[in-house]
């Protein structure tokens, strides 16, 4: 899904309007409708509901929503926080539409000073809807604009905000400045703006609702996605009948060390939940039993080690006998930093063409030699060597997991850089070495050479504890395994499904418990969700409404 700028949403709505024929008041009309269905859901045992609205097309929506609540049976109270004879086009054709004063209609107050009870009314209902400044505004915002907005921060209901809170920008990519509504959820339409993705506009759901715009007018110049579960549907489809196990990958993952042998344990046990075929953990010699002990799935190879516990180089031999008809090399997790152990990982790096997905101190080992981690480069080669042999193995995908700490030590930017501008590092570390690029965090970026990124919506504060990105490895190393011809959109896969399962499984234990077998556990359950979603048409972020 195509995240646009507001000039880029003025555009897509002008384009279905007068390139597609859907009149401009028939999408205003499906985004008050999906507003109602959404806030109906959502708050089933509501009675009042208070609509406030600005003289734009954010009140226009407004109008719809107060006149189809009403019709649903609702108490709304509306106020207009403005001149009605300020009213433009749309809106004022719709604020034309609310039922007549002559028959039961809503209550309806033009805003004539704080001091009376019309104007206040609004307010003291059990859903308050923000329908005032829409994603068109430009801070900074003032007068009654500024007063309304501070009433609806003032209040106790729960806020719905039509398109975005008002006094919010849309097109910034971080933290909001000046006053801005509070939402405890967002119903927007379309397509996301930046601010929906990355402002932190509410704890709560923002769903982003078709109105009417065809997939060929929502265009966009960011070059930036969200990743959805429209996206990744068609990678967990139900398999054939005859399935066997070796239609569905062999993952190795190389890790472990005296005192992590449970990371390497938790990535090989990932990539079995993700759907993979077949998984070997190789590991250092002496933390073997203790891997093998986790799951009776997971088949494991003993490598030789250091004095430090850790795979000794001179493992490269039977790593290399090992990895031969493996589909998928995962390398990083629990493999610490020992330097031998590092000059392994580069060796590993360098020599196999198989895809391989690089986390942790397998990371570690490249500081200071980002240069080596070149895949375009090394594609080329295999290519070339190749030669036209049919079945030649040149896939070369390297697919890189770091979070904000580790690539600053990819790239020698401070970690404070690299958060503050995630998308375009993420991009161009991508770009400059030819691989994918997955930078965790909140609101994981997923960057492939072409310049593409995309933005994971899901996820939660919960997993921010030990384990959970060897987790995230071996789901996407079980993802690849499975689909090693659709590298970038396997990837998107399991970095979203990682994220849900960690949804599931705060749901299920909270923020503070959180550990990261949870997400395993949980994963069969993410699996279950994506496929029954592909029916929907809209699209949710995620978040939790105030109970």
């Amino acid at each position: 899904m195509n995240i646009v700028t507001t000039a880029e949403m003025r555009e897509i709505d002008r384009a279905t309007t007068e390139g597609f024929g859907v009149p401009s008041l028939t999408l205003m009309e499906n985004a008050g409708s999906a507003v109602v269905e959404f806030a109906l859901l959502e708050f089933p045992s509501a009675k009042s509901f208070g609509v406030v609205c600005g003289k734009g097309n954010n009140g226009g929506d407004g109008f719809v929503v107060a006149r189809k609540l009403h019709e649903a049976g609702k108490e709304v109270r509306v106020l207009l926080v403005g001149d009605a004879k300020d009213l433009k086009g749309d809106a004022a054709e719709n604020y034309k539409r609310l039922p007549s004063p002559s028959v039961a209609a809503p209550s309806f107050a033009v805003f004539k000073g704080w001091d009376t009870q019309d104007a206040n009314s609004a307010f003291h209902c059990d859903v308050l809807i923000d329908a005032i400044l829409g994603s068109g505004f430009r801070p900074p915002v003032s007068g009654v604009y500024a007063e309304a907005i501070a009433k609806i921060n003032s209040v106790s209901s729960p806020v719905i905000a039509i398109d975005i809170p008002s006094g919010a920008d849309s097109d910034v990519f971080g933290q909001q400045t000046g006053a801005v509504a509070r939402a405890d959820a967002i119903v927007t339409f379309t397509a996301p703006r930046p601010a929906h993705v990355f402002g932190n506009l509410t704890l709560g759901p923002t769903l982003i609702a078709p109105i009417g715009s065809p997939d060929e007018a929502i265009q966009s110049s960011l070059k930036l996605s969200l990743i959805t579960f429209k996206d990744i549907t068609q990678l967990i489809a139900p398999r054939p009948r005859d399935s066997n196990k070796g239609m569905y990958g062999h993952v190795l993952v190389i890790g472990g060390s005296v005192g992590k042998a449970g990371a390497a344990a938790m990535a090989g046990f990932s990539a079995l939940r993700a759907g993979a075929g077949l998984v070997t953990v190789g590991t250092a010699r002496s933390v073997l039993p203790t891997v093998a002990g986790f799951h009776p799935e997971l088949m494991t190879e003993p490598l030789d080690e250091t004095s430090d516990g850790t795979i000794a180089l001179k493992s490269l031999q039977i790593i290399e006998r090992v990895a031969e008809k493996k589909t998928v090399l995962a390398i990083g997790p629990g493999i610490s930093r020992n330097e031998e152990t590092a000059e392994l990982v580069r060796g590993l790096v360098s020599e196999f063409t198989a895809p391989i997905v690089l986390d942790a101190d397998g990371l570690n080992a490249f500081e200071g030699r980002a240069k080596d981690l070149n895949r375009r480069d090394r594609r080329d080669h295999a290519e070339s060597a190749a030669n036209g042999v049919s079945g030649a193995d040149t896939n070369g995908t390297l697919v890189l997991t770091p979070h904000p700490g580790e690539m600053s030590r990819l790239t020698g930017l401070s970690v404070k850089a690299v958060q503050r501008d995630r998308v375009e590092v993420a991009r161009k570390f991508a770009q400059e070495h030819g691989l994918i690029l997955v930078l965790k965090g909140d609101r994981t970026i997923v960057a492939n050479e072409t310049g593409e990124a995309w933005v994971n919506p899901t996820g939660n504060p919960g997993m921010a504890t030990g384990g959970t990105g060897d987790i995230l490895t071996g789901i996407i190393a079980g993802m690849l395994a499975q689909n090693p011809q659709h590298a970038f959109e396997s990837v998107m896969a399991a970095v979203y499904l990682h994220g849900l399962a960690g949804d599931i499984a705060c749901e299920r234990v909270g923020e503070h418990s959180l550990v990261a077998t949870d997400l395993v556990k949980a994963l069969p359950e993410a699996f279950r969700r994506v496929r029954a979603e592909s029916a929907q048409n809209s699209v949710k972020l995620g978040g939790r409404l105030r109970p």
